[in-house]
């Protein structure tokens, strides 16, 4: 995967009042994935620029981390910094450019690019807009458009036709497995399918064929696994497996029911349903599975843009989809559910929200 980084940085007195704006964009089709801007307070034109590359490297990070990546800065200064040519003498300058390296080594490649400040309008205009927001007194959020860009046509709400091909994901939990058949946590551990899950993988396999399937994508535990090779034996497509669709990790929760963790873990319990921050004693929280999954579908809809993915995963990163396509709080996790083999849609849109098409459709397990 090829991305593009545009960052700037600028400030209102040299030191003064001075932001950061950074873009990511997708360097094949120009779509921008990513926009990151910042107040700074006071501090020099140097330090702002820099503050706005990393900004734009950790975006790009998260979206792809094995990317090759463009770096594009109207900082003579810092291109030739980064790239190696240049010494860096400044204090100010050591520690951020150390920051930025740090960074940059997670790539499978990246090169840094002068460009005139003409061409880097989008991330100039981003620092201009979090330095202004600061001047009124609020934050900075992202929301208006480059004022070089092409106007967008119109979201797909659902309501209206849509403008543009969306890309498709059909989310088909994986089959029935014992810990599944009893109501326990099941996390990372890799437990296998059942016979009845083998026949759930076949059976949803069954009720896709003629859907038009471009790719199976699917988590690394064996239970998806086996549910996506059963599929893909009906439906004849590849499968290729993306970690970060693997299930939350419920560290000593793992194989107990609901009402036993309730009972032995009471307090760690109440504290999880509260805040989606906090983890079971030694898992991870749904505020990282979130950000993994994000992760995950940024660079799917990316790499498969305006085509059709089934995707085999589990019920938390399911829901996570489900909930950042309809924007939804992370409250809306409890309030979903999810049978084993279960399948839901979601339609994504380049040109406005995600339409969420079905939830829960069980009918072919009938």
């Amino acid at each position: 995967m090829k991305l593009v980084v545009e960052a700037d940085g600028g400030s209102r007195g040299n030191p003064g009042p001075a932001g950061y704006g950074a873009v990511v964009r997708d360097a094949l089709t120009g779509e921008v994935l990513a926009e990151a801007a910042e107040f700074l307070g006071v501090t020099t034109n140097n330090v702002a620029e820099y503050r706005g590359l990393i900004a734009g490297l950790t975006e790009a990070a998260r979206i792809a981390p094995d990317a090759d990546v463009e770096a594009r800065l109207d900082s003579k200064l810092v291109v030739e910094q980064m790239s190696g040519r240049w010494r860096i003498k400044h204090p100010d300058m050591k520690p951020l450019a150390l920051q930025a390296q740090k960074l940059a080594s997670r790539f499978r490649s990246i090169r840094y690019t002068w460009i005139p400040r003409e061409r880097n309008k989008q991330a100039d205009r981003l620092a201009n807009e979090a330095m202004d927001a600061a001047a009124q007194g609020r934050s900075w959020e992202s929301s208006a458009r480059a004022e070089d860009a092409e106007p967008d046509p119109p979201a797909s709400t659902g309501w209206a036709a849509p403008t543009g091909a969306p890309t498709t994901t059909l989310l088909l939990r994986h089959g029935e497995t014992r810990l599944s058949a009893e109501k326990r946590f099941a996390g990372i551990g890799d437990i296998p399918l059942t016979d009845a899950g083998v026949a759930q993988g076949r059976a949803a396999g069954t009720a896709l064929a003629g859907r038009g399937i471009d790719v199976i994508v699917t988590s690394p535990l064996k239970r998806t696994r086996q549910t996506a090779q059963e599929v893909a034996e009906v439906l004849e497509v590849p499968v290729r497996t993306e970690e970060d669709l693997r299930e939350t990790d419920f560290g000593d929760w793992e194989g107990y029911t609901f009402a036993e963790v309730r009972d032995r873990w009471p307090a760690e319990m109440d504290a999880w349903l509260a805040d989606p921050s906090v983890a079971p004693p030694h898992g991870e929280s749904f505020t990282a599975t979130t950000r993994r999954v994000g992760t995950a579908r940024d660079k799917l809809l990316v790499r498969f843009r305006q085509q059709t993915l089934l995707i085999v995963s589990h019920v938390t990163p399911i829901k996570m989809l489900v909930r950042l396509a309809l924007e939804a709080p992370p409250s809306s996790l409890y309030r979903m559910h999810l049978d084993v083999a279960s399948l839901s849609v979601v339609d994504w849109y380049a040109d406005g929200p995600a339409v969420v098409r079905s939830l829960n459709d069980t009918h072919h397990l009938h």
